[in-house]
């Protein structure tokens, strides 16, 4: 199956999909003068900055303890590692995420447990029970597209049959349901500030969150190489130290992550507002705040619909076309029963959302889209 590559153009009047230059001459300023600080005082492996940037993460997330980590996947595979979970267990997980996710369950030894998604593309908990069985130890929820799952459901779930919650909260840094904040529902909960992130580094990196004290001082170790006080290696792990320099220009981004998110929202509800009667947009839920992370929508003419905007100029992604237990990787385990995700997945296509997207981009994206679907 051929599925849709991302429309690459610089054109002048071209529409990206994300943009990840640094233009502004006073916010490049900003970014290299955080680095240049770090040049000049040398501690380039879990400097100062670091330190501060764990303290406002765990302080944004309502959780005692952060850990800078050198990636998300990373955050994952260290928050498993540090639950004990291993082989001969299974973690239970959605269908729908980049294969991060799951490449973390199996790393640590243990094995995925795909579930069905909902119509908001995120796992479905009415159906994590039935996959649940004697050597289940954890579900590990994804806040696809930068909307919280039902955590008040999945909570319970796992209050039943005494699982740790891991949630995976790459695309949701600052989103929130009822008050509550994505990493704030389980013990221990990852992030990733990947440069693709709202919340973004300029290269890699990732943090995990925990409420716990002794889960605190084991990820301490296991991200570095498992050593305690940083020489006696007590358990064989990897390095996974977030580097000073992407701390330092994270706290610069982070400064500014709320102006970020408003702006990603205001342009999803003009989306919602000229779209609402053509196709389906992101569903909205009134007791928290999506993020945006992607503004995807669900049509039957996605591929015609990508290839007419791509003619346009504007660029259009799939997150993600292969789900994660069709991965090659994943063939050997059995197949799980995912007719929604399997039926969703042929229809999703992410529209420009990012905040430096002009009025002028997003109504060159409205008319396209309208074009395209008055001619079908």
């Amino acid at each position: 199956m051929r599925y849709p590559k991302a429309f690459s153009s610089h054109r002048p009047n071209s529409v990206r999909f994300l943009d990840l230059s640094v233009s502004d001459p006073k916010f490049k300023k900003e970014l290299l003068n955080a680095v240049d600080k770090v040049l000049s005082h040398g501690q380039l492996v879990l400097g100062p900055e670091v330190d501060e940037l764990e303290c406002k993460i765990s302080k944004i997330c309502n959780m005692p303890f952060a850990i800078g980590v050198n990636s998300g996947t990373d955050a994952l595979y260290l928050a498993l590692r540090a639950l004990g979970i291993g082989p001969g267990d299974e973690v239970v997980t959605t269908s729908m995420s980049w294969i991060a996710t799951a490449n973390a369950i199996s790393l640590v030894g243990a094995e995925p447990k795909f579930v069905d998604i909902g119509d908001d593309l995120n796992i479905n908990p009415e159906l994590i029970e039935e996959s649940i069985s004697p050597n289940t130890k954890a579900i590990l929820p994804v806040h696809y597209t930068g909307r919280i799952c039902s955590m008040d459901r999945i909570m319970q779930i796992a209050t039943k049959y005494g699982l740790d919650i891991v949630e995976d909260s790459a695309q949701a840094f600052g989103a929130n349901l009822k008050g509550s904040v994505a990493g704030s529902f389980g013990r221990v909960n990852c992030f990733s500030m990947n440069s693709m992130k709202i919340f973004s580094s300029y290269g890699e990196a990732g943090a995990v969150v925990t409420s716990d004290a002794q889960l605190h001082e084991k990820l301490i170790s296991l991200r570095y190489a498992g050593t305690i006080n940083r020489e006696d290696c007590h358990e064989p792990s990897i390095n996974s130290r977030i580097d000073t320099i992407q701390a330092a220009m994270l706290l610069v981004n982070l400064k500014y992550l709320d102006e970020k998110v408003a702006r990603r929202r205001e342009i999803a509800y003009r989306y919602n507002e000229e779209f609402a009667e053509i196709f389906q947009c992101p569903i909205v839920d009134e007791s928290g705040q999506h993020v945006y992370y992607t503004y995807t929508i669900v049509t039957e003419a996605r591929d015609q619909l990508h290839a007419h905007l791509a003619s346009e100029g504007i660029e259009t992604k799939v997150y993600h076309p292969i789900l994660m237990p069709n991965h090659t990787a994943y063939q050997h385990l059995p197949r799980p029963r995912i007719p929604n995700a399997e039926k969703l997945v042929k229809k999703i296509l992410c529209l420009p959302v990012h905040e430096k997207l002009t009025d002028e981009h997003v109504g060159k994206v409205i008319r396209s889209v309208k074009q395209f679907f008055a001619a079908t």
